[in-house]
């Protein structure tokens, strides 16, 4: 009789037995499930790849005699907080934009200039931006500071990248290249879609040139249709073997370790303004644009 009572005794308990067991594997399940350190570092890393190509000035010059650690770190603060007074979307060497800015000439008034992106260079609140367009047949270029005060909007018409790093030579080239229409519409890429590539080939006008084209190794151009001698003159002083320097490749980029240092400072804020982008940009509805440049 006594061994009957135990065993039922023993059968009752066994549901809490039971609940405790899932409690405890409930309050272990979330330990197995959070990131690792090296995964964490992983994906920053990733982050930080990303974020050198879209915020390049926020990398301070690599040349040493340029380098002010104080300084660097006071000039990202200002960069963030300009970005959040105006939104400075991502753009690209061969994107088209549309900025307003304030008129120097008429004070109170605005102007706004659409043109390509042909140059970008620069760190820290000197970075700037060279916009191309051909307006009543005359090519005009203006350069903007990116952290200027008197920039009042930046939009970005076209997202696109170009397969040379520097246009420069869209100034030799055809005018239909360089021509945009100052009403174009915006054309608003999916979310999470690849900044897509134009591999289009400008033709050049006939010599002269403001610059030998022919010898700096460039991707978007077509062929030049200049006499052998040109060609065997750029071989001459062409460097292959520069590609294959390290140290020199060393001395003109900023190491990782440090990238990652600038960029875990500014993290949290860009981050902000990138959601605050992206909520912005769901509310527009993808509308095939009627005017083209």
């Amino acid at each position: 009789m006594f061994s009957l009572i135990c065993k039922t005794k023993c059968l009752n308990k066994l549901p809490e037995a039971s609940k405790s067991l899932a409690a405890l594997s409930s309050q272990a399940l979330p330990v197995s499930s959070e990131k690792s350190p090296k995964n964490s570092k992983d994906n920053l890393r990733k982050q930080v790849l990303n974020y050198r190509h879209v915020y390049p000035e926020f990398l301070p010059d690599p040349k040493v005699e340029f380098r002010n650690k104080l300084r660097e770190k006071l000039e990202r603060a200002d960069m963030v907080a300009r970005r959040t007074q105006i939104d400075i979307p991502e753009f690209y060497v061969g994107s088209v934009l549309a900025v307003t800015s304030s008129d120097r000439h008429t004070p109170g008034k605005t102007h706004r200039f659409v043109g390509i992106c042909i140059k970008r260079e620069g760190c820290g609140l000197r970075a700037t931006f060279i916009l191309r367009n051909v307006i009543d047949h005359q090519g005009v270029e203006i350069l903007y500071e990116m952290y200027d005060p008197t920039l009042h909007k930046v939009e970005v018409l076209r997202l696109e990248k170009r397969l040379d790093a520097e246009l420069l030579y869209l100034r030799d080239a055809l005018p239909e290249y360089s021509t945009f229409d100052v009403n174009m519409d915006a054309e608003l890429l999916p979310e999470g879609a690849q900044v897509p590539i134009n591999p289009i080939k400008v033709k050049l006008k006939p010599r002269p040139w403001l610059e030998r084209w022919e010898r700096q190794h460039l991707k978007g151009l077509q062929d030049l249709e200049l006499p052998e001698r040109f060609y065997e003159r750029a071989k001459e002083l062409d460097k292959p073997w520069e590609k294959y320097d390290l140290m020199k490749e060393y001395m003109k980029t900023i190491p990782e370790e440090e990238q990652l240092e600038i960029f875990g400072e500014v993290q949290t804020e860009l981050h902000k303004l990138e959601v605050q982008r992206k909520k912005m940009k769901r509310k527009r509805v993808f509308v095939k644009p009627s005017k083209l440049a």
